[in-house]
């Protein structure tokens, strides 16, 4: 199974919105055709970023099948499909048009709060119910568990199209701990901008980024240059993004990150109750950043 094409930097795109609260497609172009253009290995589609629980299921297909016709076979797409009711879940991949969709992203079940075999039967349900690679998605900070070390690692090697795991607990010693047990070919990708640089000198195969949606080719060097070892040139990049990444999150994510798209003129700073757009603050905070940033590619 296909397993390089989800090493670097994937995006886990946002999704734009009108002032009238609809999604805006022209907007979600440029964004798209910006990544294309920019470095980015691959995109994550309905994933925390792109507000997902507040779009409806027709909106989700709609922008689904939007971003893989603008795509056309350029980069790989992996398309969030999570949730807590594991029989419902496994209905909608079964019957779900998964047509130019190269992956799966799959959180953890939210709020039930369930136990470790739990989340295994959960994901083993998952994984028969599809041929198309899965990725776990460990972010105990929104979910209110965590995937421990070792039901991760029974995953991965009980099941072949589980083929990487999204770690976003910002424990550093459990990713070592993953890392270091794994199946050789299995991937673990960062789910934390901050902490990709030190996470892929343990053996992390990339990350799947908020920050690279503003500056794609920018981070996305940093990505490849740790990748390749060389490390001091990437950590020069990451320190010059240290500051920012922390400032995204202050308020929420996307607020972040929309704010400095629509500073940049690829969207309308919109988002969708209950999140709101980042405070004025925080907002002149990051700006100064920006006028004295001096990353180039």
């Amino acid at each position: 199974m296909e397993r390089n094409k989800f090493i670097g930097m994937g995006v886990a795109l946002v999704t734009p919105f009108k002032t009238d609260g609809s999604v805006d497609f022209s907007a979600l172009a440029r964004l798209v055709d910006y990544q294309l253009k920019n470095g980015t290995d691959y995109l994550v589609v309905l994933g925390t970023t792109a507000e997902t629980p507040t779009l409806s299921a027709e909106e989700q297909l709609e922008i689904t099948q939007f971003i893989v016709e603008k795509v056309n076979g350029k980069l790989p797409i992996v398309l969030g499909m999570g949730g807590n009711d594991t029989r419902a879940l496994v209905q909608k991949i079964s019957t779900a048009n998964l047509n130019g969709v190269d992956a799966i992203l799959s959180v953890t079940p939210y709020y039930n709060k369930p136990t470790q075999e739990g989340i295994y039967q959960h994901y083993a349900a998952v994984a028969k119910s599809t041929k198309l690679p899965i990725i776990l998605y460990n972010v105990p900070g929104r979910t209110g568990v965590n995937m421990s070390v070792e039901t991760t690692l029974r995953l991965a090697n009980d099941f072949s199209n589980i083929i990487a795991t999204k770690e976003a607990s910002g424990n550093i010693a459990q990713v070592d701990a993953i890392i270091k047990n794994k199946p050789k070919d299995f991937l673990v990708i960062s789910g934390d901008d901050a902490i990709t640089f030190p996470l892929i000198t343990l053996g992390a195969s990339g990350v799947i980024s908020v920050i690279g949606n503003a500056f794609p080719c920018e981070f996305s060097k940093m990505v490849r240059l740790a990748l390749a070892g060389d490390y001091q040139t990437a950590l020069t990049i990451h320190h010059g993004f240290t500051e920012l990444i922390e400032l995204l999150f202050v308020d929420g994510n996307p607020a972040g990150v929309k704010s400095i798209l629509s500073a940049m003129g690829y969207l309308e700073n919109q988002l969708r109750l209950p999140l709101l757009p980042t405070r004025i603050t925080t907002y002149e905070k990051m700006r100064n950043i920006l006028l004295n940033m001096n990353i180039k590619c």
